[in-house]
């Protein structure tokens, strides 16, 4: 069923800038798809490492992913993600998988056949209900690169670690503010220097700083730009005034 949103929303940004529960509650509230590529990368980290390989050999990586069945749903009002049938939404939130999944997203092949997969189900999700929030590193650069919107969140490393940190904690796993922000360091380097898709903004992307803001404003903030681009319904557009 059609929503709100007509279009492909494109969010990146790093870890911490509150990017995926955006785009969650923008698309629920827009009434569209909703796509976490990030989950697919941390799912192939999570196989990776179940399967005992070492994240840092593009070889056997690239082995794992080849054999790995991953699921990852559209509703953002239950995403599904599941790994050779088996839900790891948890799982793939562990402090292991955040240090895999780096150099796991740095494999190119391993990208290509990904981002593959993800403008598939872009494409799907376009013809079902009209409109998709997709958030990543690289949505606006690589995967949705005519994307009506791009938006780069940012926020203070104070703030990204504060979040992360409290992500931890939700999902049980121990860590300290100070150990969260060296993560995040670690892993804004990585993926702002891998050959393959690195993490930048892209040319036409609006910047949105969300240190000081809140789930609700940062989702007020893009349901303003969405419909100042046009990408809403007029009827369900007033109805969201």
């Amino acid at each position: 069923m059609a929503g709100v949103l007509r279009g492909v929303i494109a969010l990146d940004g790093p870890s911490g800038t509150g990017k995926t529960t955006a785009a969650r509650g923008l698309a629920t509230r827009l009434g569209s798809g909703y796509l976490d590529t990030g989950a697919m990368y941390r799912v192939i980290a999570l196989a990776v490492l179940r399967a005992g390989a070492d994240p840092a050999d593009p070889a056997a990586v690239l082995a794992v992913a080849e054999r790995t069945e991953l699921t990852v749903g559209t509703d953002p009002a239950g995403v599904r993600v599941l790994l050779d049938g088996e839900d790891v939404a948890v799982a793939i939130r562990g402090g292991d998988v955040d240090h895999a999944v780096s150099p796991v997203s740095a494999v190119p092949e391993v990208r290509a056949r990904l981002v593959d997969e993800q403008r598939r189900i872009i494409a799907e999700v376009l013809a079902a209900q009209g409109g998709i929030v997709v958030d990543g590193r690289d949505i606006g650069t690589v995967v949705a690169p005519d994307a009506p919107l791009k938006v780069f969140l940012t926020a203070s490393p104070e703030a990204r670690a504060a979040r992360r940190s409290a992500e931890h904690g939700a999902t049980g796993v121990e860590s300290t503010v100070e150990s969260v922000r060296a993560a995040v360091d670690r892993r804004d380097r990585l993926d702002s220097t891998r050959a393959a898709s690195p993490l930048r903004a892209a040319e036409d992307a609006v910047a949105l700083d969300t240190s000081d803001l809140d789930r609700e404003q940062v989702i007020t903030a893009l349901t303003g730009l969405a419909r100042e681009r046009g990408l809403l319904d007029q009827v369900g557009a007033e109805a969201l005034r």
